[in-house]
């Protein structure tokens, strides 16, 4: 996909105001012509529980899974110092305080945006906790999971961490509120009920929570995932999925232009966008919140983006700039 074909952003006068979702179609890249045709039982399966390592999720080979243990952090990504919790830390502890200090004057001042850092570094070393369900609205799913890595060991739960801690400065930069799920500081999850539940209480703007995927090896490219419109038990999406399909737009229209990376060429059929209805932190969310899988680990050319720094910060520049589109719109 090639970055001509994403029509230049601008921005109306005004200020901020909330986007009005049937203008979604008008902001839509050619590049993402097929995004009419997104299927709400796409794929499915969020990546595997450390107990059952030796099954694959659904929608995904054996071959593409992470493995069971996920190394320690690898040069790029964030320190092991400050990852680690107190002894007798609560996993149900509050949000780490995300916004300490008076926060600048900006275009963005007055809203509040939940970046949620997929995953947790230390996951493995709690496999009973992250492996007993909870309620996702339409089911039961694991409360969290260890995630993927790249073959040299860089961990997706590190590589999430360090792009939200970069969104992060990027918002506040621009007078945005900015409130994390976890910032390192648990002994693992929070569970993907409790990242939905952060957000929820935070009355968020919007949400994103950030990822990187497993696939196989020839797999390359990035995919924003959408809620689909579910409901059941606690979860109901139908006031936020449409929203949340616009900041997925802009995301993922920003995404390409900054960082230079195609689409997914094997979820999404080339749009860049997958709409799912089995994730319990969209299921369960009652903000417009959608998840960045910003390449795949398991592919070495993607890899080599992934584990690059200023390649991360062109990925974190894309996501901020999709969400202060999505704001001001």
């Amino acid at each position: 996909m090639s970055k001509g074909s994403f029509p230049r952003v601008t921005r109306r006068p005004g200020g901020i105001r909330r986007p009005v979702v049937v203008a979604v179609a008008a902001l839509v890249p050619a590049g993402f012509a097929g995004w009419l045709l997104w299927d709400a039982g796409a794929d499915g399966g969020e990546k595997a529980p450390v107990a059952a390592a030796s099954s694959a999720s659904p929608g995904r080979s054996p071959a593409s899974q992470a493995p069971s243990r996920q190394p320690s952090p690898s040069a790029g990504s964030p320190s092991a110092a400050g990852s680690s919790a107190p002894p007798g830390t609560s996993p149900s502890a509050s949000p780490a305080a995300a916004d300490e200090g008076p926060l600048p004057d900006g275009p963005l001042k007055g809203k509040v945006v939940l970046v949620d850092p997929g995953h947790n570094i230390r996951n493995s070393e709690h496999t009973a906790e992250i492996n007993r369900s909870v309620d996702i609205g339409t089911g039961r799913k694991e409360c969290d999971t260890t995630g993927t890595s790249t073959d040299a060991g860089y961990a997706e739960a590190a590589f999430s961490l360090d792009v939200a801690h970069r969104i992060r400065t990027l918002l506040r930069a621009q007078g945005a509120k900015v409130v994390f799920t976890h910032d390192g500081e648990r002994p693992y999850g929070p569970c993907v009920d409790e990242r939905a539940a952060i957000g929820n209480r935070a009355h968020a703007d919007a949400a994103v929570s950030v990822h990187a995927d497993g696939s196989a090896v020839g797999n390359r490219g990035f995919h924003v995932i959408l809620p689909a419109s579910v409901k059941g038990g606690r979860a109901d999406t139908s006031a936020i999925a449409g929203p949340s399909k616009d900041l997925g737009v802009r995301i993922a229209g920003h995404f390409v232009r900054s960082t230079g990376s195609a689409a997914s060429n094997y979820i999404g059929g080339g749009t860049g966008l997958d709409t799912r209805g089995d994730l319990g932190g969209l299921n369960l969310s009652t903000v417009p919140k959608v998840f960045v899988e910003c390449g795949n680990m398991r592919d070495p050319k993607d890899a080599a983006l992934l584990t690059d720094g200023a390649w991360r910060q062109k990925a974190a520049q894309g996501i901020a700039d999709g969400i202060t589109d999505f704001l001001d719109g």
